[in-house]
């Protein structure tokens, strides 16, 4: 008997990827994209002038004549855009063209300046600090290596210790030592263009020496003894800006005058305006008077070895009336019938001083 039941064969559809598919990665690019334009065109709302704004809102209500302007961009990075009036359908819309040269105010730019100045002598003194840490030899002098931050500059002040002297007892010879710190730091300070100032202390122990040397010409010494060593180590000469001994007149320990400390030496890396106090108004060309002024007379030559009119000698009647020596510095008059008075006697002629010896 034949079996003629029918095969029924069941196929089952297998997806792809599961049972959700891959349209969803799709859908989720398109929103990443849209988000991002969305943010772009906040962002550049954000940073957009008033006129570019301007600009973008002429550029919608009116694309033909806004695209015949100077510019075919809404946003021109390379200046401020502007509308084209004679071809724009809403005159109405104006912009207003910033200036091309912008006031700076004197006080801010010399503001800025400083902010500069003071920013590059904390990096200097970083540097310093940095050079001192990783110099074994510098390692063991740091802590008579001060470094501070004034209103001058940056202030380097290298102190004696009670056993580790900068120089020998009452004399401006540098220890070696001493002489090693001072060519170290001079590639460093040189770095910046700023001058430096150099100034020697004493302690408040009267020198023993014999003659007319004293502290003050024991710490003027030794400031120069350091200038020396700055520029032995490729140190400029020319910007050393002042050298200058204070003796014991400003202590560092004023409470102990006698303390180790008060014998050091101070670098000073002198911002702009400590640099030009110090300087003053040398090289500064005299300032010449106005034509009739103080009776000179414009056609009369002028001799150039001829001292200027605030340094010509004052008459002997002049500088007394100045100086004020005398409580009536005019004669009274004398009443009729009385004595006149006895002229004041002459002052003693003094004889001239020897010129000095060469």
């Amino acid at each position: 008997m034949e079996n003629n039941q029918p095969i029924i064969i069941k196929r089952v559809k297998r997806i792809a990827g599961g049972h959700h598919g891959g349209a969803w990665k799709i859908a989720f690019a398109d929103f990443a994209t849209a988000m991002m334009a969305f943010f772009l065109v906040l962002w550049l709302l954000s940073t957009a002038t008033p006129e570019q704004k301007i600009a973008i809102a002429g550029y919608f209500k009116d694309p033909v004549g806004f695209s015949e302007s100077g510019t075919p961009y809404i946003i021109d990075l390379g200046g401020t855009p502007t509308l084209a009036p004679e071809n724009t359908l809403n005159p109405e819309v104006k912009s207003q063209p910033q200036p091309d040269k912008v006031t700076v105010d004197t006080e801010q730019v010399e503001g800025m300046a400083e902010q500069v100045e003071k920013e590059r002598l904390e990096l200097l003194l970083q540097e310093l600090q940095n050079k001192v840490d990783e110099n074994p030899q510098l390692q063991k002098f740091k802590d008579q290596i001060l470094f501070e931050i004034t209103p001058n500059g940056l202030r380097i002040q290298i102190m004696d210790a009670e056993n580790r002297p900068m120089f020998d007892s009452g004399s401006a010879r540098l220890k070696p030592y001493f002489e090693d710190i001072l060519l170290a730091m001079a590639d460093t300070i040189k770095a910046v263009p700023n001058k430096i100032s150099i100034s020697g202390h004493t302690d408040a122990k009267p020198y023993t020496g014999t003659g007319d040397f004293g502290n003050w010409e024991l710490s003027a010494n030794r400031a120069n003894a350091a200038r020396r060593a700055l520029v032995a180590g490729s140190y400029p000469d020319s910007q050393v800006a002042r050298v200058v001994g204070y003796a014991s007149s400003a202590l560092f320990d004023k409470e102990n005058p006698f303390n180790p400390v008060n014998r050091r030496i101070d670098i000073v890396v002198l911002t702009k305006k400590a640099q030009a106090a110090i300087e003053g108004s040398q090289g500064a060309e005299p300032a010449k008077p106005a034509e009739g002024q103080n009776g000179a007379d414009p056609a009369k030559p002028v001799d150039p070895n001829a001292l200027p009119a605030d340094q010509q000698p004052v008459p002997a009647h002049e500088l007394r009336e100045r100086l004020n020596l005398f409580d009536d510095p005019l004669p009274k008059p004398v009443e009729p019938g009385s004595a006149a008075p006895a002229p004041a006697p002459a002052a003693p002629a003094t004889a001239p001083a020897p010129a000095p010896k060469q």
